[in-house]
């Protein structure tokens, strides 16, 4: 999917992050750790949040 949006080059990818408040672009494991918490028994407690895990790119 990144190679639309860079072109499979190095330039085209250091674009897509420079904009990117936290500087490299996330990792599949990054948003699977915030899925992994969600199921967890630490968020019981948590209803009707929408959680937003991108980097602070929608901020």
């Amino acid at each position: 999917m990144m190679s639309r949006f860079t072109g499979d080059s190095d330039e085209g990818r250091a674009g897509v992050i420079a904009p990117e408040p936290v500087g490299p672009l996330g990792r599949p494991e990054e948003i699977a750790s915030a899925v992994l918490w969600l199921c967890s028994d630490e968020a019981t407690f948590t209803v009707g949040h929408a959680m937003i895990v991108d980097g602070g790119q929608t901020a």
